[in-house]
């Protein structure tokens, strides 16, 4: 991964954090690529089929992964903070549905700093806990010289305990698998062949 231009990227160790948008997803995979031992990712079973692991082949290889499909939110809560506290993972990542109770966040961030494990928490927007290290927010982006395939996106860093916020806009590079920080829409050269 290239240098990022703010230290609460990659995410810190023995801490929990947040992401919430369209492309939190994709940034809990750009995270799952920062290790090389297992990932854990845990949902609620009423969410379908849920994630797929080849899903994540751009950014880590699926087999590291190891899925959880929990009753509701409480048996969530729980698998993570067992998962938290083991130490046996190198990222656990958790969607929810619901917002987290100051004693629930309390008690994940306890658990991570136990277990000297990272946690991801993946929100819906506006259901942060103020008990989380850092919260993002992930939006796609339209590239005009990707089209669908593009991975651009805007990370915006909106809670952060020891630092300072700020907006990035990233790109995936499949080939190196790392992470590039780009220029803003408006400061990016024209693609080839467009008008001026």
């Amino acid at each position: 991964m290239s240098r990022f231009p703010n230290p609460a990227f990659p995410l810190k160790a023995n801490r929990v954090h947040e992401v919430c948008g369209p492309a939190a997803t994709a940034f809990a995979g750009v995270c799952c690529a920062q290790g090389t031992g297992p990932l854990l990712w845990i949902t609620e079973s009423w969410r379908g089929k849920g994630l797929n692991p080849l899903g994540l082949t751009a950014f880590a290889d699926p087999r590291r992964l190891l899925m959880v499909r929990a009753k509701d939110q409480t048996d969530t809560l729980a698998s993570t903070e067992e998962a938290l506290r083991a130490g046996a993972v190198d990222l656990v990542v958790i969607e929810l549905s619901k917002p987290l109770s100051l004693t629930a966040g309390r008690r994940l961030q306890l658990a991570a700093e136990a277990g000297r494990t990272r946690g991801l928490c993946l929100i819906p927007e506006g259901m942060g806990s103020n008990a989380t290290e850092t919260r993002w927010q992930a939006m796609p982006l339209f590239d005009p010289e990707e089209g669908a395939d593009s991975t651009l996106m805007r990370w915006s860093l909106t809670k952060n305990k020891s630092g300072t916020f700020g907006a990035w806009d990233v790109r995936w590079n499949h080939a190196a698998r790392r992470l590039d920080v780009v220029s803003p829409a408006g400061q990016r050269p024209e693609p080839p062949g467009a008008a001026g």
